[in-house]
Parts: C-alpha cells; structure tokens; sequence
C-alpha cells in the first residue's frame, strides 16, 4: 500500500481529494510518489518531434498505464435523472455506468486511475468503491470545462502518455483498447475516439468532426458541417500540458451565431493543434458508443449494454442454489445467480441475465433480451418487453407491463403499463398507462433546457425521475418526464413535463343532485 504523501494514491476505499491548488502543488510529490508505489522509475522523453508537420512524436513509448475519468459537470440536460446523482454513477445493466468505464480500462491495462469530480462527488466515489485499482480524486470546485478538468489532473501523471475519458460514455472495451494501439502506433501528441453520425443524429447536438484517412482535419460545435462526432475518449502524450495550458476559455471553433458557453472545451485544444499542423488520428469505436447526455440516453445505453451481452452469450451459467421449474419454458440462453429462482410457468423467450436471489414466478413473461437486478421479484404474469432491464430490487407484478429501463427499487405492482425509464425508488400506481403512439404516427419533440429536439431514441417514452409517484388510474402522454421527488395525484393525464419536487392534484366539479327510490316510481 503506498504511503498517503502529498500527491500520492492509495486504495479506492481510502482515497485523497485534492484541490485545484493542492493538486498543483503536489507535482513533485506525485511523481515520486508513483515511482515508489509501481517499483520502478519511469523515465522521461523529451519532446522532440521529426516533424511538426507531421505531428509525431518519435520517442520510445511506454506502457500507457493511467487514466483519467472527467466527472465533474453538472449534467443539466440529462433532467431529470441530474438530481441525486452524477450521470456518470447511473446504473447502466446493473453497474454504475464509471466503473463499467474504469473496469474497461483496466481491461486495456490501465493500472491507475485519476478521477476529476464535481457535482454529486459521493456518487462517484460510492461507484468506485472497492475498485483494486489505486485512485486519486481531484475535485473541481467550479465547472470551467473539460480542458481545465484535464489540466488540474496533470501534475499526478508525470511524464508518461495516458488516456482520458468522460465518465458518461458507454462502449466497450474494445474500444479503449483500439484507441490505445493506434495511439501507440502513431506516436502521436493526441489521438481521439470519433463516431460517424448515425441517420438518426442531428449534428447541431454535438461537438463534431471532419476526418479524412484516419485523422480529423476540423473540429466544430454545434455544427451541420461535420461528419463525424467525438466519442468523449481520448489519448494523449503528456507534451500536451503547453496546448492546455493555451486554452482560450472558451470554444472558439463553432459556426457564426453559435454563442459557446464560458467553458474551456478540451475540443478547443485539439482543434488549435489541427491549425498548428499536427496529425490527430482517430478510431471509431467498437461496436457501440453512448454519450449519457440527455435522458433518453439512459434507456439507449442500457438497451445497447444488454444486446452486448446477450450477443456474446454463447452458454447458461447456473450459480450455486439457484432453482429452475420444470415448468418453466425458456427458449436462449440464461445465466442466473447465487441464489436466484426462475418459477412455475414462467416463459423467456431471448438470452436473460438474473442477478442473486431475484425471483421469476408464477407465469412471468419476458420477451426477447432482458436483465433482471438482483433480489428483484417478476412475477404473476407481467409481462417485460424486449432489451428491458430491471434493477435490483424492483418489483413488477400482477398483470404489470413494462419496456425499457428500471433503477434500483421501483415497483410496479400491479396492472400498469409503462414504457421508458423509471427512476430510483419510484412508486408506480395501479392502472398508470404510458401513452406511446401519437395520432400523427411521429416522434415526441423534448424541451431540453429551452431547446427543443427530436430524440434518436426513446421519443415517445415516459420519463419518471427518481423517487416520484403516479396515483392510481394516472395516463401520461408520449415523451413526458416527472420531475425527482414528485407525485402526480390519481387520475391525472400528463400532457406536460412536471418539474421536479412538485405534488400534482386534480381539481375536480362535483354535481349533487337528489336521487332515490322515487325516482323509479316508488
């Protein structure tokens, strides 16, 4: 266990934050600190490259060994799912979606990591606990941008190449293993993960590129003139440190009227380095990737996830004492946990992962790819549509329906049909119904802070925010979200977004008119 100096790393369960400040002073420490701590001394390179033109730095490279995961903004646009904790900490199939990433990245053979935090910092670290990998957390006081994010992550790197990644984006691992050996092979000062828009991407949405034969030639926000988005992956050689530290505060590069925010976007960075004429190279990802960046973002990536999963599930995996009926019609493959039970007459159709000690009874149904969390109950024929996933926890009961995303401890008791995402601990009233299908056949517009947009996924769902409740007999209409801690009152119809921390009730006229006997001739 290396020692708690200034600037040094221990275990995830007894992790230092540093300031901006402290963070800086700690350089010398840190990098001593490291070498004590791996056992060897890493050697330095000077930064001489062949060709500035060229962009490429021919030095011997070392392992690439540590990374640094940005989770430090306030995630506004991801409403209502931003308010009890950091979107890079929500779960995605079961699992915090940053220890996904930093489990990914220890795959590729990271070894160490840095985490900058921000907003909801103890969800983050309640994500990492336990993590055997050593941690340091810096935390970010205010949200001034990526760039500066990287920046104050600096000093506890030292001179060796790393990697870096938003703590929101979902793909797997392969992904960061590809951007690692391209960046290797190329030597160069930067190399990026970009994804070419799918139909179904607006390109105004995001920060975006043009590349040509492997290398991005523009970077863009907010722009139709790109061809590419960047994947919030990067790997950089640590020469870097001069073009951050040039960072003009905000991003310059976007179209005319395009009014950027006062935030240093590590964009910005690599866009000044493309004018400077160095090589950006980039990868595609592997697969899949999501940028959890409004909420239905969430269902996308959990939906995603679990078709990677169930993809490469080639065999059942049966954990000790779990129980399967006789009765029970599976048709795929399943793995089921310590503990869990699949009942009477319950029918899978599609490959299903059941987590410890949860419980399929008595008639479930569950159709095409799903996950079930951990000690949660399915039972008394529900029905659960296809890429659905469960939390742990949860509950979907009698003649219950849902498709899409639950978190950790909702019920669904009975006779309700939802389609979406449910939040946290949401309380779902008997007979709720999610409206999914307009009149005109289209897709919902969203209102994302004043902005209205068309999702590329999951238009038409219900959006339930974490630790609200619906009555009994309540109908929402397609795309709606409630806000975090609301309850809408019995038979409401939801044509509206709900904000957040608000009890919604009927007003009701009542008519009283005399009635009785006499009225049928007596």
């Amino acid at each position: 266990m290396p020692q708690n100096v200034t600037g040094g790393w221990r275990k995830s369960g007894e992790i230092p934050c540093f300031s901006l400040q402290e963070a800086f002073e700690a350089f010398a420490g840190a990098v001593q600190a490291l070498a004590q701590t791996f056992g060897r001394a890493r050697p330095t390179h000077p930064a001489t490259p062949t060709s500035r033109k060229a962009g490429r730095w021919r030095e011997i490279l070392p392992s690439m060994k540590t990374a640094v995961i940005l989770c430090a903004g306030q995630g506004a646009r991801f409403w209502p799912y931003n308010e009890v904790r950091h979107k890079a900490a929500t779960p995605v199939m079961n699992r915090p979606n940053v220890r996904r990433l930093a489990e990914s990245l220890q795959q590729a053979g990271i070894e160490r990591l840095i985490v900058v935090v921000g907003a909801f910092e103890a969800s983050v670290r309640a994500a990492l606990h336990g993590l055997p990998l050593p941690i340091a957390f810096i935390r970010q006081s205010q949200p001034t941008g990526t760039a500066h994010a990287l920046l104050s992550a600096l000093p506890l790197i030292g001179e060796e190449p790393f990697v870096v990644a938003y703590g929101d984006i979902v793909t797997p691992a392969e992904t960061i293993q590809r951007l690692i050996a391209r960046h290797h092979e190329s030597g160069a000062l930067a190399t990026v993960v970009a994804q070419a828009y799918l139909p179904e991407h607006d390109p105004r949405d995001w920060i975006g590129a043009r590349a040509h034969e492997g290398r991005l030639t523009h970077i863009e926000g907010h722009s139709t003139d790109t061809h590419y988005r960047l994947g919030g992956l990067f790997a950089f050689q640590p020469h870097i440190r001069d073009a951050l530290n040039a960072h003009p505060g905000l991003m310059t590069s976007v179209p005319v009227g395009g009014m950027p925010p006062l935030e240093a976007e590590l964009a910005q960075t690599l866009q000044t380095l493309i004018e400077q004429g160095h090589d950006i190279p980039c990868v595609e990802p592997v697969g899949f990737l999501v940028d959890m960046d409004k909420p239905w973002h969430l269902w996308e990536a959990n939906a995603r996830w679990l078709d990677y999963e169930a993809t490469r599930l080639e065999t059942d995996r049966i954990g000790k004492d779990a129980h399967i009926d006789d009765s029970a019609e599976i048709y795929g493959k399943v793995v089921v946990e310590e503990g869990a039970t699949i009942g009477k007459r319950v029918v899978i159709h599609g490959n299903c992962f059941i987590g410890r000690e949860a419980r399929l009874l008595n008639g479930a149904i569950l159709q095409g790819h799903t996950a079930v969390g951990a000690r949660a109950r399915v039972s008394d024929y529900c029905l659960v549509g296809a890429t659905t996933v469960i939390g742990s926890g949860c509950i979907v009961g009698h003649d219950a329906e849902i498709e899409g995303v639950m978190l950790e401890g909702s019920f669904l008791y009975h006779y309700c049909e939802i389609m979406g995402v449910v939040g946290q601990k949401v309380d779902i009233g008997a007979a709720t119904v999610c409206g999914t299908l307009r009149f005109d056949d289209g897709d919902t517009l969203h209102t994302i802070r004043n902005r209205r947009e068309r999702p590329e996924f999951g238009a038409n769902g219900t959006y339930f925010g974490d630790f609200s409740r619906t009555g009994v007999n309540v109908i929402t209409m397609p795309g709606v979200k409630i806000g975090a801690y609301s309850c809408v009152g019995a038979g409401i119809v939801v044509y509206e977004d709900i904000p957040s921390r608000k009890l919604v009730l009927l007003k009701q006229e009542l008519i009283y008119r005399d009635w009785g006997p006499e009225r049928y001739g007596w």
